[in-house]
């Protein structure tokens, strides 16, 4: 019972990222003077650095990033609610799923550990991803 859990939510959480699209040319513009990274802070203050390009694919960064929000101006995103183990996990996935999005080869499984994917479930939710 506990493997179908943690498969059931394992592929939730893979259907829910791979259901983010990249944003349109006109975000993507490389006359952008804002960095090409930002900051994510997890709930422990562990600072990960995301490319800007990939953070924009994801819907509830966009939003911060675009609007007029103080992660707009500064470019860091605090993640309060979120360990920095399921913050980086996050950060992996969105490398790997920018790297495979157009891919027409057989992409390879991203592994979620059965520990990590409530987690991991609650930080897609989250994100709108």
């Amino acid at each position: 019972s506990q493997s179908i859990t943690h498969s059931i939510i394992a592929a939730t959480f893979r259907a829910a990222l791979l259901s983010f699209r990249p944003p349109p040319a006109s975000i993507m513009d490389d006359d952008n003077e804002e960095s090409p990274y930002i900051k994510l802070i997890s709930a422990e203050n562990c600072e990960i650095f995301l490319s800007r390009r990939i953070a924009l694919q994801v819907e509830t960064m966009r939003v911060m990033l675009e609007g007029n929000f103080r992660e707009s101006e500064e470019g860091v995103i605090r993640f309060p609610d979120m360990s920095a183990s399921a913050l980086e996990k996050v950060v992996k996935y969105l490398h790997y799923k920018y790297r495979y999005v157009d891919s027409n080869a057989r992409i390879p499984e991203f592994s979620i550990d059965p520990e990590e994917s409530l987690e991991l479930l609650v930080a897609a939710s989250y994100l709108n991803c």
